[in-house]
């Protein structure tokens, strides 16, 4: 059985943040997200570290093989706690198909939108009963506040060497919560996606594409063509707590700039910046975008739900989105909707993506760690959950690179798919830069964007003000 405490939530998948991406090259695609909203607690964080009794301390060790469900949730009934992201249906399901071969395990599963859950995460994860299992919008300021479950003993105890080192690397970071990249582990992907272009066929034929553009003049081109010919080029959300202009701003950014360099500010490495040439490149480019009109009108009123209803609607003609909509888009526009990787700036260059885990973390006084590590492991290994992670959610598994991932030929998660691997070889995979900070999103990059589209901001205020808000967090430790 499983207790939902937010049943009133749109059936279809949030937008997904990305997650935590090095520069090291991935051996597979790697995601971005959210919308609903639930309860929220009011406990205060704690700044110092938790201390956990031995019944919440890990029995898990490496020897003997990797622990069975017996031994990591034991025999008796067991009700999980968890804490995800409103509009992932995928995640829920596997918690349903976990429990169907683990019958003594249940979840008590809350529900909230990426934006309440940026601000949630300290409160829910000090409190006197915090989730087993939780979504993390961001790592770095609950790391450094001993508010997670160090993973590294259940890394050696289910073999996870075996996954492809960057897959793991993201969801690295010494306990001082940056630089990230390196160090323990601290979280899990429940599956690895990344970002592009969707296109709805019929539009595009109208507008003479009977290809994906192989630059952004061609890409430029096209936007034209389709507001010439009455259609809205592209439908993006921007609306509300989720600055939605993000996809394609970060998009044009590794097009005018170098993927490491953005990754590098997203990690925190010292001396980063946002406030480069090449990224006000990107911003006038995307400026140019809205001044042309080639946007929704409405787009800051328009949130994640609203845009996909436009989308499935024939309400425009591209889209900025993640490939864990493509399972989604199989089913109700079935054979009518296309993928493309965001072009270069020139023919050649390397494609980039935002593409990283839907990372999930465990409390560090989490009552059933044991067993929150064993679902982590099931999900990346299992057959079964592996297919419906590529069914459902239209995302890599992740897990052993020797394993399968079970996909249909001809359909849009078969194109989502292969894209990932395109970045894979380019190693141009981006983390979001949403996730630079706690509040960054929230209470930078949103706002601006915002302002931009409503033509109150400039490009170069943009840049200076995400900056400066990015420069004082990191100072108070975010």
């Amino acid at each position: 059985m499983i207790v939902d405490t937010n049943r009133e939530v749109n059936p279809r998948r949030g937008w997904r943040r990305a997650g935590q991406v090095t520069g090291v090259a991935l051996a597979l695609a790697l995601t971005i997200a959210g919308c609903s909203s639930g309860t929220k607690t009011s406990s205060s964080p704690s700044t110092n570290p938790p201390t956990t009794s031995p019944s919440q301390s890990s029995s898990i060790t490496a020897s003997g093989g990797p622990p069975t469900e017996e031994q990591a949730c034991g025999t008796k009934p067991v009700t999980m706690q968890a804490y995800v992201e409103t509009g992932f249906p995928d995640v829920i399901d596997l918690m349903h198909l976990f429990t169907k071969q683990y019958p003594n395990v249940t979840w008590n599963i809350r529900q909230d939108q990426f934006a309440v859950l940026t601000q949630n995460a300290p409160l829910v994860l000090s409190g006197p009963n915090p989730p087993d299992i939780m979504r993390l919008p961001q790592l770095s300021g609950l790391v450094h506040d001993h508010l997670l479950k160090n993973l590294d003993s259940y890394y050696d105890a289910y073999g996870w060497s075996s996954f492809p080192s960057a897959q793991l690397a993201q969801l690295r970071m010494p306990p001082s919560g940056h630089p990230r990249g390196s160090g323990s582990l601290w979280a899990m992907g429940l599956n690895y996606s990344l970002t592009g272009v969707f296109y709805n066929k019929t539009l595009a034929a109208k507008i003479g594409m009977t290809s994906p553009p192989k630059t952004l003049a061609e890409f430029d081109a096209l936007l034209a063509k389709a507001k010439a010919a009455g259609l809205t080029p592209i439908v993006q959300f921007n609306g509300g707590a989720t600055g939605g202009l993000l996809f394609p701003l970060q998009q044009l950014m590794a097009d005018y700039g170098p993927t490491d360099a953005i990754n590098n500010w997203i990690f925190q490495k010292p001396g980063a910046t946002i406030d480069t040439p090449s990224n006000l490149e990107a911003v006038k480019h995307l400026k140019q975008w809205i001044d042309n009109g080639y946007f929704n009108s409405d787009a800051n009123a328009t949130d994640y739900a609203k845009m996909m209803s436009k989308f499935e609607h024939g309400e425009g003609v591209f889209m900025f989105d993640g490939d864990w909509e493509s399972g989604n888009l199989d089913k109700l526009m079935p054979g009518q909707v296309g993928f493309f990787l965001m072009p270069p700036l020139k023919e050649g260059d390397k494609y980039a993506a935002m593409s990283a885990p839907l990372t999930y973390g465990i409390a560090a006084t989490a009552k059933h760690a044991d067993c929150a590590a064993f679902f982590f492991n099931w999900v990346a290994t299992n057959p079964d959950a592996r297919q419906m992670n590529v069914e459902v959610g239209g995302s890599n598994p992740g897990g052993p690179p020797n394993l399968p991932i079970p996909v249909k030929e001809g359909t849009l998660v078969a194109q989502t798919l292969a894209a990932g691997k395109i970045i894979a070889q380019e190693n141009t995979a981006m983390d979001f830069i949403a996730n630079a900070t706690g509040a960054i999103y929230a209470q930078a990059w949103t706002p601006e964007v915002q302002k931009l589209f409503a033509g109150q901001e400039s490009p170069e205020g943009v840049l200076q003000k995400v900056q400066a808000a990015y420069e004082q967090e990191i100072k108070s430790g975010a």
